[in-house]
């Protein structure tokens, strides 16, 4: 009898993992599709995931955060590639993604041209405005708010040490406004103070490069918006002593534009907030997590650290100081005490297009998820 207990109670215990990491594995696939086309600028991406991601957090019959509103809208200007980024090396076509990025700031160029080789790591074309080819260790994609006037295009290790004498380049370029929203929500606490616990996450990404490459972000941040949907989902069933808020922002990869208008706007009363944890990267933990923060506040720290050690739920948890490195910087600049959490080791994928859901491993999902929670029970 004791032992079909047992069994039936570490039945139980799969089900429940399984339906954490499930969900997760759903709402990571969906943003990492190409509807998504990595949640930027082109192809509807990041409008497609805002609307999914608020069917979502309405279905959970949270209450909208912004006056009514589950969004709040703010514009910004960023620079695409939306259409032609043609690259070809000695008559050799290169693959965008893979073989070569373009700098985020680049301008449109077209034609074809000679090429200097000015160290083995450099080419420089002899072209009507600077032509720069780079090769890089790795491909790290980012966000451009403005263009230059000049085009760099950054091309894969595989290349280091090739002479190269001509290049073919068809890049179109354009600077454009666009309005991106944050997603916001809430669930009222059990007490009748009037303070409250902030969640956020960002959910946008870096978009696409061209007709057909696009940067999933699966870990980056897709990863952290499972955790906020899955947290929704235990707060429904499990009602936080605070008022709890669930904010996703947009822009965060053009620069922390989104948590920026939210802080700026004075979109709360910041003087509210108890505590507010900043959720990135959060798809892997083989050798724990960052606490940005950590570092200031201390007490807090070492309140995680404390239950950490007791459940031994995580291989580590380290500490650094402030950094202006995601969302939470912001709210920091505003006095708001907050961590920004970010799990260490695995996958080595980042901005680039091997984020990828199929490969992330979610390592110490669970555990992490369950230490936020138990971490929060604290305040």
């Amino acid at each position: 009898m004791q032992k079909l207990l047992l069994i039936l109670l570490l039945s139980l215990s799969t089900i429940a993992f399984g339906n954490d990491t499930l969900y997760a594995r759903k709402i990571i696939k969906f943003l990492t599709s190409k509807a998504c086309f990595g949640r930027g600028y082109v192809k509807n991406g990041l409008q497609t995931a805002e609307k999914f991601l608020v069917s979502e957090i309405v279905s959970q019959k949270t209450k909208p955060l912004f006056n009514g509103s589950f969004t709040q809208s703010f514009t910004h200007k960023v620079n695409i590639f939306k259409n032609k980024v043609d690259v070809s090396l000695d008559g050799t076509k290169l693959t965008p993604g893979k073989d070569f990025i373009l700098d985020p700031t680049s301008t449109a160029i077209k034609g074809k041209f000679s090429l200097t080789e000015t160290d083995s790591v450099t080419h420089k074309a002899n072209s009507y405005i600077p032509l720069t080819l780079k090769v890089k260790n790795k491909l790290t994609y980012s966000v451009g708010g403005f263009a230059n006037n000049y085009c760099e295009i950054e091309l894969n290790k595989t290349f280091k040490g090739k002479s190269f004498k001509e290049v073919s380049v068809n890049i179109s370029q354009k600077v454009m406004p666009f309005k991106s929203n944050n997603i916001g929500c809430y669930i009222d606490g059990t007490s009748q103070s009037d303070s409250c616990i902030v969640f956020s996450a960002h959910y946008d990404h870096l978009g696409g490069m061209g007709k057909n490459t696009f940067f999933p972000g699966a870990n980056d941040n897709a990863s952290g918006v499972s955790v906020i949907l899955n947290l929704i989902k235990y707060y429904k069933t499990n009602p936080p002593k605070y008022k709890t808020i669930f904010i996703l922002f947009a822009a965060e990869e053009a620069g922390l534009l989104g948590s920026e208008h939210f802080v700026k706007n004075k979109s709360i009363d910041l003087s509210k907030i108890k505590f507010l944890l900043n959720l990135d990267l959060l798809g892997t933990g083989d050798d724990g997590f960052m606490l940005v923060n950590g570092a200031i506040h201390t007490n807090e720290f070492d309140r995680i650290t404390k239950i950490n050690n007791e459940k031994k739920l995580v291989k580590q948890i380290k500490k650094r100081g402030k950094a202006q490195n995601s969302d939470h910087y912001w709210f920091t600049e505003a006095g708001v005490p907050c961590f920004f959490l970010y799990t260490l080791g695995g996958i080595a994928a980042y901005h680039d297009v091997d984020d990828i859901a199929a490969t992330l491993p979610l390592t110490d999902y669970v555990d992490v998820f369950n230490l936020i929670t138990e971490f929060i029970s604290t305040f």
